[in-house]
């Protein structure tokens, strides 16, 4: 093989990484697009809701901590769900100044109707894969990640496409990994 065509291999191979990342990318954005309007909920919404469906009530550092969100970020979901009256606050009868986070009745139906997050299917395929495969496949994303000058960016093991600043923990929770 010529040097020309081992450049034009990896033009080509390169431009194939490409175009799967960017269907990536699309797969995300209409998945997200088709909850928001089935759903009227974005992707961190509709996973706090399903933490708070499993859970029955969480303070919302609690919260924060099992979807790796900030707390500032779960107060802001917390306030927008609470206005569309999905979900309420009560203070801890044993701790006045604890607040607790539930679903409200109309908060149950929504999650019960609500279709599976695109990180869901995702998770499961990759848990059917031999762990070679699995540990093969995070070190090639990390990889390009880091040649995308990416892997510096704070992210959430959530797909949206929300931008990340609006659903990325400013801080990682405490207790929680933060390995990519």
């Amino acid at each position: 093989m010529t040097g020309s065509e081992a450049g034009t291999n990896r033009d080509s191979t390169a431009g194939e990484i490409l175009v799967a990342i960017r269907r990536v990318i699309r797969a995300v954005d209409l998945h997200s697009r088709q909850l928001a309007q089935s759903h009227q909920l974005t992707g961190p919404q509709a996973l706090l809701l399903r933490e708070l469906a499993s859970a029955g009530e969480l303070a919302p550092s609690h919260i924060a901590r099992r979807i790796s969100l900030s707390q500032a970020t779960v107060t802001d979901i917390v306030k927008r769900l609470e206005r569309r009256g999905l979900v309420s606050r009560a203070r801890d009868g044993g701790d006045r100044r604890r607040v607790q986070i539930r679903l409200t009745q109309a908060g149950r139906q929504l999650q019960d109707r609500s279709p599976p997050l695109l990180q869901d299917a995702f998770a499961c395929r990759f848990a059917a894969l031999d762990a070679w495969e699995r540990n093969m496949l995070l070190a090639a994303m990390q990889r390009i990640a880091q040649m995308m000058d990416a892997d510096t960016h704070d992210a959430v093991p959530l797909l949206s496409h929300e931008p990340v600043d609006a659903i990325a923990p400013t801080s990682p929770p405490s207790g929680a990994g933060r390995g990519r």
